[in-house]
């Protein structure tokens, strides 16, 4: 079955250039379509944290590897499968955060920690609920740890 979702909304400002690193302290806003309802957002505030759902659209299709590979091409880290990475490398080329939810105007929610450039495509949004997340000890491999030491870093 495919399924066909149009975008709800796009992200405004933070980072314009796309890179590995050093998303730390950026600030950008989600901008829901204004089509929505004021209300769609009506008790989002109360909560400290949103998961979004948004597409890699700086990426081709030809971007796609699903062959098994280094994580970032490191030949430190033992070659592992598309599922087993989170980037635009993957089939749908979707990708999942969680941004803090600084303030709500409007339809424009403020974040920090959103990992996605200016004019990125916003599929979903929802608040993270802590009893929706991970249940009992969260288990990886080290080598995502050592890739991301640096990822939440400011510059």
């Amino acid at each position: 079955m495919t399924l066909h979702i149009e975008p709800i909304g796009v992200v405004v400002g933070g980072r314009t250039e796309v890179a590995d690193d050093y998303w730390g302290g950026v600030e950008s806003a989600i901008r829901l379509d204004p089509a929505f309802p004021a209300e769609a957002v009506q008790g989002l505030e109360e909560f400290s944290h949103l998961l979004v759902v948004w597409h890699f659209s700086k990426s081709s299709p030809d971007d796609v590897a699903l062959h098994a590979r280094s994580p970032r091409n490191d030949p430190r880290w033992a070659p592992s499968g598309a599922f087993a990475h989170r980037n635009h490398r993957r089939p749908n080329q979707l990708a999942t955060s969680f941004p803090r939810l600084l303030r709500v105007d409007g339809l424009d929610l403020h974040v920090t920690g959103l990992d996605a450039v200016d004019g990125t495509p916003v599929y979903d949004v929802g608040p993270y609920f802590r009893e929706m997340g991970p249940q009992g000890e969260v288990r990886e491999p080290e080598w995502p740890t050592e890739m991301l030491a640096e990822y939440w870093e400011t510059r």
